[in-house]
């Protein structure tokens, strides 16, 4: 090893053990036992890490299906329905086929995709897919583009923005019965 790198090392060495600061005697009850009661205090006194964006993907806010109206109204409203594909992550919603009458040859799928979180038209796509079968089992599908598309979306739209306001509403009567510790 050259005296240069010899060099370098004793200095990043003798940097990190004066960074260390040595041993310092504490006394008990200054330092919380228990887990909790050591984060808070670290918190208070702004010691810890924290990594920001730095391994976030995306715009980094996820809302849980039980906080998204969007989601919870789709449900609802498509309560009559088998569903054979729900996944929040994803944004989807597959229905199975379906039909309301045992001995009809004709059933639908419905298909709904979230675009966005936000109770908004375009922040959800409705697809209606319609298979008919014939007495030897031969079935063609095809993708509707009816009337009933643009209902279910503002089926599910109402819906949200109901749970919505009765969300708030509660929230809102949640904190007016807070109590507030006063200080003596």
């Amino acid at each position: 090893m050259g005296l240069f790198k010899k060099i370098l090392l004793f200095f990043f060495i003798a940097i990190f053990l004066n960074a260390c600061g040595g041993f310092k005697r504490s006394d008990v009850k200054d330092n919380p036992i228990n887990d909790a009661d050591k984060r808070k205090k670290n918190i208070e006194e702004g010691r810890g890490i924290t990594l920001g964006k730095t391994f976030s993907k995306g715009n980094g806010s996820f809302n849980f299906a039980t906080s998204n109206e969007m989601w919870r109204a789709s449900l609802e409203i498509l309560d009559f329905v088998p569903l054979a594909t729900v996944d929040y992550s994803g944004g989807v919603i597959i229905t199975d086929w379906y039909s309301d009458d045992l001995n009809s040859d004709e059933t639908i799928k419905i298909i709904v995709n979230f675009l966005s979180n936000e109770i908004r038209a375009d922040g959800l796509k409705i697809k209606l897919y319609k298979k008919k079968c014939n007495q030897n089992q031969i079935c063609k599908t095809q993708l509707l583009s009816s009337n009933i598309n643009n209902e279910i979306k503002l089926a599910i739209l109402k819906k949200a923005a109901q749970i919505k306001a009765e969300d708030t509403k509660k929230r809102s009567k949640d904190s007016d019965y807070r109590i507030v510790p006063t200080q003596d």
